[in-house]
């Protein structure tokens, strides 16, 4: 047992869960209990059964999130089930609040099939003022984040599409400055076509990026291709790899100037296809908890700029920098749907956050605490035409 794992068990078993629910009002005298419950909480019920739309003005719906999970795609333990998410589900609602000043309440279900998952998503929807879908195993989670985007009028963000697809593209922008080339001239490996490597491959084609492979355990994806395909896979077929090349990792990697890894599997890369990529290589190995190639070796191998998920390294380019902050900004400006352009400009948002002076191949990612980042991206989103 290393000192981390150590030190997680012993905080975990003193605390017996990472979050409370505490009201605000923090003393509550004897007169206002007749005013926040009954009788006069009835009148508070009246007003919104009227008015529906002041449910955000008389309750807390508008500055809740449901962290929904059904526990089948852990960070990189895969399958664990809903009691074993909860850790995450409580760790992330508490980077929520500290980050966000969002209330974010882990919900756990005890089924997988992708009907009740959507069926007890819409229940919950009145209590809710945007939802957070989480560690669901793909493409299931893709089709129940398309199901409910069209019957909810509240915000649906997949966090390992969303999220991971924005921090991707604002360290790449940095990445991209440090290495002195453009978005639309590098050739992209993205390993993985899960919802991250999905949604990374989308992303990255808004922003301007022309040459992207994307692999899974079959080789790249293009368009024809036949073996282990689906509705998203074939998505991806149309916006990437234009030429059509075939091979695994090892075949596409060579002459690559970006390596993207969100594949599940450590130890995917050796240094040998390292030194096989264009010059001043750029490895994101952002699998957890073990990454594609360790810092160290990849750097070893000639890499100039490695990042990862973790927060062991340099670079940390993790989806805590997006999620807390760009979630306040969706709560605050009522924002309903997750497009391209909103993803965008938070992205370039966090990538501007680093100044010049700072910005370095060990720094091409702001630090999380660095509370510029949520101004940033709130002037950003403000200046779009967002429902």
């Amino acid at each position: 047992m290393n000192k981390i794992t150590k030190k997680a068990l012993e905080l975990h078993n003193k605390l017996h869960g990472k979050i409370v629910i505490t009201g605000k009002i923090h003393k509550l005298r004897p007169g206002e209990i007749k005013l926040i419950y009954t009788p006069g909480v009835a009148a508070v019920c009246e007003e919104i059964y009227r008015h529906p739309e002041k449910k955000y003005d008389l309750t807390s719906k508008g500055n809740n999130v449901a962290i929904v999970t059904d526990g089948t795609r852990i960070l990189g333990l895969g399958n664990i089930g809903p009691n074993a998410a909860l850790p995450v589900m409580e760790g992330k609602a508490v980077l929520y609040r500290e980050f966000g000043g969002v209330n974010a309440f882990p919900i756990c279900l005890n089924v997988t099939k992708k009907e009740e998952i959507i069926s007890a998503i819409l229940a919950i929807e009145p209590a809710f003022g945007a939802i957070n879908l989480e560690d669901i195993e793909s493409p299931k989670v893709l089709e129940i984040s398309k199901e409910l985007e069209k019957s909810l009028s509240i915000p649906v963000f997949h966090d390992d599409r969303h999220g991971t697809s924005v921090v991707v593209l604002a360290a790449l922008i940095n990445s991209l400055k440090l290495v002195k080339k453009q978005l639309d001239s590098v050739r992209i490996i993205v390993a993985g076509a899960g919802s991250a490597g999905y949604g990374i491959a989308k992303l990255l084609t808004s922003s301007g990026c022309k040459n992207i492979i994307v692999t899974d355990s079959n080789g790249a994806i293009y368009h024809g291709r036949q073996e282990n395909m689906n509705e998203y896979k074939e998505e991806l077929a149309k916006i990437t790899n234009l030429k059509k090349e075939t091979g695994l990792i090892h075949d596409v990697l060579k002459k690559s100037d970006v390596f993207i890894g969100v594949s599940g599997k450590k130890n995917l890369v050796n240094p040998g296809l390292i030194k096989k990529m264009n010059r001043d290589p750029i490895i994101f190995a952002l699998t957890n908890p073990d990454p594609e190639i360790k810092p160290g070796i990849a750097k070893s191998a000639g890499a100039r700029i490695v990042a990862t998920g973790s927060y062991l390294y340099h670079n940390k380019v993790n989806n805590a920098l997006v999620f807390p902050h760009l979630m306040r900004v969706i709560l605050d400006r009522k924002i309903t749907k997750i497009t391209p352009d909103l993803l965008l400009a938070t992205a370039r948002a966090i990538a501007d956050t680093v100044s010049k002076k700072d910005l370095s191949y060990d720094n091409i990612i702001p630090d999380t605490y660095d509370k510029q980042i949520q101004k940033n991206i709130f002037k950003a989103v403000s200046r779009l035409r967002l429902k």
